[in-house]
């Protein structure tokens, strides 16, 4: 399955919330992200469907393997990126956005010139 950057979102959000909280819920995913709690059961179903993420039977979603390791590569990303933007300047809220928008489009190679220049 291709993931879609929406996809990606979740999966980001899930170790996100994963890394806060302790444990995650599609309440949770959609409250954090703003979204309605059935568009989010959805989209969660879907990602099972394709062995990113496990739903146990309490509700309590989980990242398989091949989803934690995409969602921490998205958050990797999401994160040196933010760094950048506001090392140049732009404020910490429009860098956070700005970066969650670059992150699935830009290539392994000039993420990996950033990651190094970075340093």
């Amino acid at each position: 399955m291709e993931l879609y950057e929406s996809s990606e979102d979740y999966l980001e959000k899930i170790l996100m919330l994963e890394k806060k909280n302790g444990s995650v819920h599609a309440i949770d995913i959609a409250k954090d992200m703003n979204f309605s709690k059935p568009s989010v059961s959805v989209a969660m179903h879907k990602l099972e469907d394709n062995n990113y993420i496990t739903i146990a039977k309490n509700g309590e979603i989980s990242l398989t393997p091949l989803g934690r390791e995409i969602a921490e590569k998205v958050y990797e990303r999401h994160v040196v990126l933010t760094k950048v933007l506001v090392s140049l300047g732009v404020p910490e809220d429009i860098a956070d956005e700005d970066a969650c928008k670059i992150e699935h489009d830009l290539s392994e190679e000039s993420f990996e010139a950033i990651k190094r220049n970075l340093k």
